[in-house]
Parts: C-alpha cells; sequence; structure tokens
C-alpha cells in the first residue's frame, strides 16, 4: 500500500529572521560582508560615515535581489549616533543578531615622522569607535548572536610605518578577548577577522605598483586577498558553523606571517 505524504514546506534558511548591523558596511571590506550576510538571508544595516552614494549603492544591490537592507549614517566613535543606529535595527527589523565592525581608518608613517593629530584620529575611529560598537552590541545582541571586530595581521608582520595603525588594530584584539569572556552566559560569540593585504581602496591608495606587487607575493598563496574573502571568513564566523569559536582572532592573510 502506498502512502500519500503530504509535501513539506520549504526549508527557512539559517539566517531567516536574524539581523546584522554592518559598520563601514559601504565600501570595501564591509560592502562585501553586508552583500555576503544579505545572500545568506539576514536582513542588513548598513553603515556610513560619509558616503552616502556608496551606501545607497549597497542597498540597491541587496533589495534588487530579494534582499532586506536599509543604510543609516553614524560615526562609529559617537555613542549617541551609534545608540541611535542600533535603535533604527531594532525599530525596521526587530532585534539585532550579528554585528560586524569594518569601520576603520588607515595612516602610514614612520612613528618618528606620525604628526599625532593624525594618530588621535586613527586611534579615534579605530579604537574609540570599535569599543563604541562593541559596547552596544554587549548591549542589544540577542541570544545566539554574535560580534565580529576588524584587526590586522600586521599586528603579526609588524611592517615599518604601520605603528598607529597597529597598535590600534592590537587593541581590537585585546577587547575582543575579554569581551568574549564577558559575555559568558549569553550564548553571544565574540571574534576578530584579521586581514592580509586585501585589495581595497584602503589598501591600495597611496602604493606604488611595485610595492602593490611585492606585498602580493609576501604570503606563500602570492597574491591579494580580495573583500569577498573575508566576508566568507564573516560568513563563518556570524553563522551556525562558527557556533564553537569564540574569543578568537582569525588571520585570513593567505599564510602571511
Amino acid at each position: 500500500m502506498t502512502t500519500n505524504h503530504p509535501t513539506p514546506p520549504p526549508v527557512p534558511p539559517p539566517a531567516a529572521g536574524r539581523v546584522a548591523v554592518v559598520t563601514g558596511g559601504s565600501r570595501g571590506i564591509g560592502r562585501a560582508v553586508s552583500l555576503k550576510l544579505a545572500r545568506d538571508g539576514l536582513a542588513v544595516v548598513v553603515n556610513y560615515a560619509r558616503d552616502a552614494a556608496a551606501a545607497e549603492e549597497t542597498v540597491t544591490a541587496i533589495t534588487a535581489v530579494g534582499g532586506r537592507a536599509i543604510h543609516v549614517r553614524a560615526d562609529v566613535a559617537d555613542e549617541r549616533a551609534v545608540a541611535a543606529l542600533f535603535d533604527r535595527a531594532e525599530r525596521e527589523f526587530g532585534g539585532v543578531d550579528a554585528v560586524v565592525n569594518c569601520a576603520g581608518r588607515l595612516a602610514l608613517s614612520p612613528i618618528a615622522d606620525l604628526d599625532l593629530a593624525v594618530l588621535d584620529a586613527v586611534h579615534r575611529t579605530n579604537v574609540r569607535g570599535a569599543f563604541v560598537v562593541a559596547q552596544q552590541a554587549a548591549r542589544r545582541l540577542r541570544a545566539g548572536g554574535t560580534f565580529v571586530g576588524f584587526s590586522t595581521s600586521v599586528v603579526g608582520t609588524r611592517f615599518p610605518a604601520y605603528g598607529a595603525y597597529a597598535a590600534s588594530k592590537a587593541a581590537v584584539e585585546s577587547l575582543t578577548s575579554i569581551l568574549a569572556r564577558e559575555l559568558r552566559g549569553r550564548d553571544i560569540t565574540v571574534n576578530s577577522v584579521s586581514p592580509g593585504p586585501t585589495a581595497t581602496d584602503l589598501f591600495l591608495e597611496g602604493k606604488t605598483p611595485e610595492q602593490i606587487d611585492q606585498l602580493a607575493k609576501a604570503p606563500p598563496l602570492e597574491r591579494l586577498g580580495t573583500p569577498e574573502d573575508i566576508a566568507q571568513v564573516v560568513a563563518f564566523l556570524t553563522g551556525p558553523a562558527g557556533r564553537w569559536v569564540n574569543g578568537q582572532v582569525v588571520r585570513a592573510n593567505g599564510g602571511l606571517v
């Protein structure tokens, strides 16, 4: 005897109903992260600081293929603006499940020559901004959520002229480890991604073709990373496969030592 079983409903994607806030989400690695998380089914709040057109373009790219996204302007170092960013995410989508802090600032100079006003600007975004975003994430993330910060492999490679930048990102690595411990018992993971040389406008700006070629050959894989390479790592950390990874700095750099 043949038994007819009703056709089961479609299985929703694992990210159905989940919401991500991506700071610096309109350009470079942040844009790739926004697009990847949207493809994985998350609603995405694309944060930007200045370039509204790039943010609008990122949102349009997401919504054009059926994703859900909005863009919200906020300086990550401004605690009131960041609180308002999270308020907007909660109003629009009901809560926050993933926070990815891609916003960053880079300045290259030998330590002896660096204008301290530039140092202050770098650390305002990369240290204070990382702290402000992490603070709101700690207050707002729902159970099962995740926070992903961004460091740099230069913390380990110690390339000359990266002193201010590497110092700011070393602070992010310490913050990652401590926040993971502080969120004990809440089922929230905290990790950071540490890219190596990655072909973004921020990385390529001010470098000669010879310098770019030299950096591309430094990893054993002998190429620059792409924003999409890094977005895949973020997607792993924010997705169900990454739930047992916590308090870690993942060096996504092609084997660069």
